[in-house]
């Protein structure tokens, strides 16, 4: 018995796996990018690129909490982990638009005490 030769490829199986993981991929990565802490970021007339390698992230949220990394601390806390830090590392400040100035210039003061010479403040850009 000869087998039958195929006369072409179905692509339909292809295209349906290759479409489940483009969701799976945006899904993912429009999370990592808005991060796990929820703020208002302020606005500005140009939003920076965040696209650092070995970045540090400080987090003030709406009540004035700190994190460090998505981990809550306190201010003497953050000084202390900053410490561990080389003053190279580059820093990226995430405020919440409506908190105290005074929350958001004391992790400032802290950063610009320990020597931190690269920071960036993150916004996003006004519509």
């Amino acid at each position: 018995m000869k087998d039958k030769e195929f006369d072409y490829i179905n692509v339909i199986p292809l295209v349906d796996v290759m479409l489940v993981l483009f969701t799976i991929v945006l899904t993912t990565s429009t999370f990592i990018a808005t991060g796990m802490i929820s703020v208002s970021l302020p606005k500005a007339s140009q939003a920076g690129s965040q696209a650092i390698l070995k970045q540090q992230t400080i987090t003030i949220d709406q009540n004035g909490n700190i994190f460090f990394n998505t981990s809550p601390v306190l201010l003497e806390e953050l000084g202390t982990a900053l410490h561990k830090l080389d003053r190279e590392t580059p820093i990226l400040v995430r405020a919440d638009s409506y908190i105290r100035l005074q929350s958001f210039i004391d992790v400032l003061d802290l950063l610009n005490c320990r020597g931190f010479q690269k920071v960036a403040v993150q916004t996003e850009k006004k519509k």
